[in-house]
């Protein structure tokens, strides 16, 4: 019983097998008392989590907690066995994959704030009210532009602008909200899925030249029927009405279209950076912030006190500052729940590999299972850990197979975390931006649709792409 727990919990950290490997010095604990109270902890904590809705408490406090007891286990036992720098160079592994994750997000989080502050999501919700669109349409609009512009940008910076114009023109109707953030949490990873830019996951397996650039494309079927299949279902449930009729005009902050630039700019020296120059893309990210840092700078520095937005805005010009704009502000009102969340997460699951679950479900999985039953677990599991360790986890395995079953598992890490609003970076954000309207019980309730459009689209994978399984 003990390997098909493992096998659920581990597919786990990356940077954790890498340190594993240099690590010639290391303890099997699997069978050791730490190992069942570490994944005991673990499952307590993720727990919390998943009841976040009802105790109010918040999801990052308690995988905090567990990360900390868990590799305070681990060193301990380490430590008493005359080891006493093994966990810690592991560890410090595990705080540099984090600290990328932490800057991408953070970067891409002062983006949408500052884009928010500059009022370019309430001058779109103006104009798609005044466009008279009803809730259906724009649940549908939404997100077909979250699936084709996911393949661009990455799935989570998608999301988090699609969801910001959902909130702003949905307001009280919860539902209309719910539904649609689900839609582009799917949409999202879906149409991150069949593109070497779309995701994390598709960039890693195309660095590591098991897929070529244009093989990735033989999934845009796929994942077209995984967006479109549980978009279809929801639809019926989304309010037949229209917004409140309104003749609102929003005029954007002076500004606000030179930093949706720089934000287009900063993914594309993202991309860049780590396409052409095999860098790490957080570093792009970063050197984007420096460019609204830049932007920031010149906008405080011809602030003008006087401006009167009121007269600007009938004189049909950008409003301009009635506070000066401030990157450091924006910076401040990041999401840090999410991002504390992601620490947790990654140094508890980190973890319970380093333990020696990973290799245990690597012989459970493909040597026991087989490739394709493997390769649809792995979906699974990264609707409950993120897709990026899911799928190191399995380049670190590097299983013996065909590219019909590489890009099968590329499809099945990308879109498998919509199964569950914690299974991507997506939807773990949005239950951020939308707190209390997009949860976790939120999500579970339409789960089935989105199972249904896993598996159709694992089907049609499967039906069209035949003569690459034979490879």
């Amino acid at each position: 019983m003990l390997k098909y727990i493992s096998a659920f919990m581990v597919l786990c950290v990356p940077g954790v097998a890498l340190a594993m490997e240099a690590t010639t010095e290391k303890l099997d604990l699997t069978h050791h008392a730490v190992g069942y109270v570490a994944i005991g902890i673990f499952v307590v904590a993720y727990l919390l989590v998943m009841v976040e809705e009802f105790t109010h408490l918040r999801k990052s406090k308690p995988v905090i907690i567990a990360a900390g007891l868990i590799w305070s286990l681990i060193a301990y036992v380490y430590v008493a066995n005359g080891m006493p720098h093994v966990a810690e160079n592991v560890v410090r592994h595990n705080l540099l994959e984090y600290a990328e994750l932490m800057l991408f997000l953070l970067v891409a989080m002062t983006y949408i704030n500052a884009m928010s502050e500059r009022q370019v999501f309430d001058a779109l919700r103006a104009w798609l009210i005044n466009k008279g669109y009803g809730f259906r349409q724009l649940f549908w609009m939404t997100g077909i532009l979250a699936f084709f512009i996911s393949p661009v940008a990455d799935n989570l910076t998608t999301a988090l602008l699609m969801a910001a114009v959902v909130m702003a023109v949905g307001g009280s109707n919860h539902r209309f909200v719910s539904l649609s953030l689900i839609n582009i949490v799917v949409a999202a990873n879906a149409g991150g899925a069949f593109s070497p830019f779309g995701d994390i996951t598709t960039l890693m397996v195309w660095q590591k030249d098991i897929i070529e650039f244009g093989g990735f494309f033989a999934l845009f079927v796929p994942s077209v029927v995984n967006f479109l299949v549980p978009a279809a279902i929801m639809h019926f449930a989304i309010p037949d009405e229209k917004p409140t009729a309104s003749s609102e005009v929003v005029n954007m902050r002076r500004g606000a279209i030179t930093i949706v630039i720089l934000f287009l700019l900063t993914i594309a020296t993202a991309v860049s950076f780590h396409n052409f120059l095999h860098l790490p893309p957080v570093i792009g990210m970063l050197t984007g912030l420096g460019y609204l840092q830049f932007f920031g700078y010149y906008l405080k520095k011809t602030h003008n006190h006087q401006a009167d937005p009121m007269d600007e805005a009938r004189a049909g010009r950008t409003v301009g500052d009635v506070v000066p704009f401030d990157v450091f502000n924006k910076i401040a009102r990041a999401e840090w729940d999410t991002l504390l969340f992601f620490y947790g997460v990654i140094l508890a699951v980190g973890g319970l590999g380093f333990i020696g679950y990973l290799s245990m479900a690597s012989e459970v999985m493909y040597s026991q299972w087989g490739a394709t039953q493997a390769n649809i677990a792995v979906g699974i599991l990264s609707a409950v850990v993120d897709n990026i360790p899911v799928m190191f986890a399995v380049l670190t395995m590097n299983p013996d197979m065909s590219q019909g079953h590489w890009l099968l598992v590329t499809l099945t890490a990308g879109v498998g975390g919509s199964l569950l609003s914690v299974g991507s970076a997506a939807g773990v954000a949005l239950m951020g931006q939308a707190r209390g309207v997009y949860t976790f019980f939120t999500h579970l309730k339409w789960s089935w649709a989105v199972a249904l459009g896993y598996a159709s689209s694992i089907w049609v994978h499967m039906w069209i792409n035949a003569k690459l399984f034979q490879a």
